[in-house]
């Protein structure tokens, strides 16, 4: 029997679904929960931002979110039932199971996915056409709110890693690394295919998803391996993380 996986209709119900995953991945001890903690705090300040108007088009807004929510969603179950995500997801869930991979490139995977390919996606399906021009000012929005969970995820980074900004100062390496994947950069190129993809007919759209996906993991592959001297850092910095992966989990939590 075929198992169905679940797609939320609201903004409620995705933080539902989003909380479940959290539970599951709390349950079977999955890094997969530190992308899916960061992501929730996302929809709830999502959430926050539309009760309080800060959207030009607040239901436009909340079936964006339901439809850029799902694309996760799917992608974490068609994983979880052995199906075929995208690609870029299919690497970032992979790596779940790599002992050697630190919080930080577990969040950059899931970032690198859902921001570079899936946001894309549900502002192209929310505003179809000439449609997305309009959108570009609560888009915005939605980078400003991802933007201020940086400084919290920072914190909690360095509550695990206690020499984390130590090593970025004076490690120049590791410090180009993750200034060449930065969220501004990520969140600009997720507008400029938004509006790429926008005007395209069912087919073109499709296939453009499927050529998209296949340069997000690339970049993917950037953050599992990043060069000989940021991964023998990063492996050092793994072996003197705090905490076990629910101790992590519950730290991004309470942080972010």
């Amino acid at each position: 029997m075929a198992k169905t996986i679940p797609q939320a209709r609201t903004i409620d119900e995705v933080l539902l679904l989003l909380n479940e995953i959290i539970g599951e991945t709390i349950n079977e001890k999955s890094p997969m929960g530190y992308f899916a903690v960061l992501y929730c705090k996302v929809t709830e300040k999502v959430k926050e931002g539309i009760t309080e108007g800060m959207f030009q088009n607040g239901p436009r807004m909340e079936k964006l979110d339901v439809i850029f929510a799902n694309r996760y969603i799917k992608a974490y179950y068609e994983y979880k039932f052995g199906l075929q995500p995208s690609s870029c997801w299919q690497v970032a869930f992979e790596y779940a199971s790599d002992f050697w991979m630190v919080v930080l490139q577990h969040l950059l995977l899931g970032m690198n996915a859902h921001i570079n390919l899936d946001l894309s996606i549900a502002a192209a399906q929310v505003a179809p056409g000439n449609e997305i021009h309009d959108l570009q000012a609560d888009f915005n929005m939605i980078n400003h709110i991802l933007s201020g969970l940086v400084g919290n995820v920072e914190t909690a980074m360095s509550d695990v890693w206690p020499f984390l900004k130590w090593v970025l100062k004076k490690t120049k390496n590791v410090d180009t690394f993750l200034i060449d994947f930065s969220m501004q950069e990520a969140r600009n190129g997720a507008w400029k295919y938004a509006v790429e993809l926008a005007p395209l007919d069912n087919v073109q759209f499709t296939q453009s998803i499927l050529i998209r996906d296949n340069k997000i993991t690339k970049i993917a592959d950037l953050i599992t391996n990043p060069g000989y001297i940021p991964s023998f850092i990063f492996k050092i910095l793994r072996l003197f993380e705090r905490g076990n992966v629910v101790e992590k989990i519950e730290k991004l939590r309470s942080v972010i």
